[in-house]
């Protein structure tokens, strides 16, 4: 790493922000940056969306992913009367990596881990309270709002 004066300076190359305000994520609203929050995390889904182009609505772009009405459970599972199998509960939809109701020949399920389940796509979490800030310039009268993430 090249010296900057007398003291090494950060390695920016390899900085990780830790928290995401759910405006930060909502700007990555395409397929070619697709990030969504999930369960308080926040995830680069972008390979994901190269890989399952054209394949249906396969995730939410900029937003959350709602799998309960609370926040804090994870994906819930039931017994489907229907079948008798252990199924995922998905009230608004099926998303990518989840297994269709009834077996299917065209599903593959050899992606391994979903995408929810491990760190591969994780970029960070996403922030629970943020706080607005105004800066004021009172020399020239230019004002800023700033949005915050509040943890600590």
């Amino acid at each position: 790493m090249p010296r900057r004066g007398l003291v090494a300076g950060p390695d920016f190359e390899f900085f990780l922000r830790r928290y995401f305000t759910p405006a930060e994520v909502a700007q990555h609203n395409r397929p070619e940056d697709l990030w969504v929050s999930y369960l308080g995390s926040v995830y680069d889904l972008t390979p994901l969306a190269q890989e399952y182009k054209g394949k249906g609505r396969a995730l939410g772009q900029g937003q959350g992913v709602r799998p309960s009405p609370n926040p804090a459970l994870k994906i819930r599972k039931h017994i489907d009367p229907l079948t008798g199998t252990l199924r995922y509960r998905t009230p608004w939809g099926r998303f990518l990596h989840v297994p269709p109701q009834l077996p299917r020949s065209d599903w593959a399920n050899d992606f391994g881990k979903p995408w929810w389940q491990g760190s591969r796509y994780e970029v960070g979490r996403l922030s629970a309270k943020t706080r607005n800030i105004r800066i004021i310039n009172t020399l020239t009268s230019q004002e800023h709002m700033l949005e915050l993430y509040v943890e600590i």
